[in-house]
């Protein structure tokens, strides 16, 4: 269908025009639409005999046109920069396949012309275990891994190449005496990194910064080392990027082992300059390892002359607080599989209840997968307008997991409609038998619907009930743009509500109140009601975003 080395003329035309001011004689740089594009995709290994390449999935692009500055070449509608016109990319994808790429060519004053071509190229590598490890099997699926920060020696660095005896090069040899919860490195703890599985391969996106720059690759940006920057310093971290795989051909990987076992053999390539949080000019990996859980890579900093090797987890860990009692994980979810909420883990309250759930509250409660669904590594919980009506969703663990004390942390990003009445609470499992207030009920975190800048934490038991609840609010501007953790600490003694382990609200337990027996879990966006208050006329959705929730006892 094509030759290997064509090259792809595509001649564009445009009209402009230039509306200026009658009153002002303003002089610009003559403004010029690129033209004449012309695209070579050269495949590596590609003869007579091999028309599709050798199997590496490598082509190098070149493009050219007349009056460009500059280019971007997009896959599968992710953009890759290329000021110099040039780029090599890595089809990753089984077999023969045929790939659509569009050439932007920039020119003065936001001008630009596009052109596409096709490439076919054949690939022959595959490790399909690494990349459903990764991301998921199924097209759809997204996994989220962060900084394995509870680990000794989550970072480390090592030569290149350089072997003094004992494998050096493959291993942390120069630097690997860093602890867990190291305080220098804590800025980037919060990381998160999802990786997708699409129909046409997976995508990579840091969506929780900042990146962390060493000091052997801070000159090199002009910017202060051994610390945390935002984007205006990494400015590829964010946005979608596509990801490629392929043999490794490192001398680590090739000659080497880690801790007496050899690399995978297999490395990945992010697009478009991103990296996975730690900023060295370099977003290509060899893995070393990768379980369900754990993800151990190397990647060489731009120069060559440091290896950085980086340990990643599939669960976020959590930092023990000091003071905290219950410090052993019982019970989790971390909604990292795409679909319906676990369903061993949750079930649902329906409909709307008795008087709107006892609060005059306008949602209809449902467990459709507009309402409630999991994706990118978070739960969401989604209030609609439904025409003059509201749709939302309530989850609870009653009946699959209920328990007496321990601790429980949650990571949410709340809702910012005004009206949106959002809670993270617990209710006596003897509720069906005794009812409320005598089943005893702990909110974690309420927020009202006027007011988003504060969060809440209430009880209720007999003779504080409704409104009368001993209660205790904290300021958290943050609250609908970021994540926070909302815990509570619940002994037989004392119940302590904490956003991000700070204490803001204590009530003293005793034999005399319902808080020495089992309770459940429920998660739930209200409309309206008692907290929620006067929903914006012009409200159409909003959602609360959970990144986990862990039970310690």
């Amino acid at each position: 269908m094509k030759k290997i080395n064509n090259i792809y003329i595509v001649l564009f035309s445009m009209i402009l025009a230039l509306v200026g001011c009658q009153e002002n004689n303003y002089q610009f740089g003559e403004i010029v639409t690129p033209t004449n594009i012309t695209i070579t995709a050269d495949i590596a290994g590609a003869d007579a005999n091999n028309p599709y390449g050798d199997g590496s999935g490598i082509v190098q692009f070149t493009v050219n046109a007349q009056n460009a500055s500059s280019y971007v070449f997009y896959f599968d509608g992710v953009g890759e920069k290329s000021p110099s016109g040039e780029l090599t990319k890595r089809f990753s994808k089984v077999g023969i396949n045929t790939y659509s790429v569009v050439v932007k060519a920039n020119g003065t004053g936001g001008l630009s012309s596009s052109a596409l071509t096709e490439v076919e190229v054949f690939s022959s590598f595959s490790d399909e275990e690494a990349e459903n490890l990764l991301s998921g099997a199924n097209v759809g699926d997204s996994k989220k891994w962060y900084w394995q920060a509870d680990k000794d020696v989550h970072v480390g660095l090592g030569p290149v190449t350089d072997d003094y005896g004992n494998g050096e090069f493959a291993y942390e040899a120069w630097w690997n005496g860093i602890k867990a919860w190291d305080a220098e490195k804590s800025c980037m703890y919060d990381n998160e990194f999802v990786f997708t599985r699409t129909a046409n391969g997976i995508t990579f996106e840091q969506t929780v910064g900042p990146a962390f720059v060493p000091g052997t690759y801070a000159g090199d940006l002009g910017v202060g080392g051994d610390q945390c920057h935002d984007d205006s310093v990494a400015t590829k971290m964010f946005g979608v990027k596509n990801v490629s795989f392929g043999p490794s051909s490192s001398k680590a990987a090739l000659e080497g082992s880690y801790n007496d076992n050899p690399y995978r053999g297999t490395t990945f390539e992010i697009s478009d300059g991103g990296f996975m949080g730690w900023l060295v000019g370099s977003g290509t990996y060899d893995i070393i390892s990768i379980t369900n859980t754990e993800l151990i890579v190397r990647v060489i900093q731009a120069g060559e002359g440091f290896a950085w090797y980086h340990k990643f987890t599939s669960t976020k860990p959590t930092q023990q607080a000091e003071g905290f009692t219950y410090n052993t994980l019982v019970w989790e979810d971390d909604f990292n599989t795409d679909g319906a909420p676990d369903a061993t883990k949750w079930t649902y309250d329906l409909g709307t209840g008795d008087n709107g759930w006892g609060n005059g509250e306008a949602q209809t409660y449902t467990n459709n997968a507009e309402n409630v669904i999991v994706e990118d590594g978070s739960l969401k919980i989604i209030a609609k307008a439904d025409g003059a009506n509201y749709t939302s969703a309530r989850l609870k663990s009653q009946g699959l997991y209920e328990f007496t004390y321990g601790r429980v942390e949650v990571r949410a990003k709340l809702p910012a409609s005004q009206g949106t009445w959002p809670a993270i609470w617990m209710l006596g499992a003897n509720f069906a038998t005794v009812g409320w207030p005598a089943s005893g009920e702990i909110d974690i975190m309420e927020q009202k619907g006027q007011d988003k800048n504060t969060v809440l934490s209430t009880l209720h038991y007999p003779g504080n009930s409704a409104g009368n609840g001993p209660s205790q609010s904290t300021s958290l501007p943050t609250s609908t743009t970021e994540f926070h953790n909302y815990t509570v600490e619940w002994t037989d003694s004392k119940i302590v509500f904490y956003v991000d382990d700070v204490a803001y609200h204590t009530l003293s337990n005793d034999a005399s109140l319902p808080f020495n027996a089992d309770f459940f879990l429920i998660l739930n966006v209200a409309m309206g009601g008692t907290l929620g208050g006067d929903i914006d006329p012009a409200f159409t959705e909003d959602a609360m975003e959970i990144d986990y929730i862990k039970v310690f006892q």
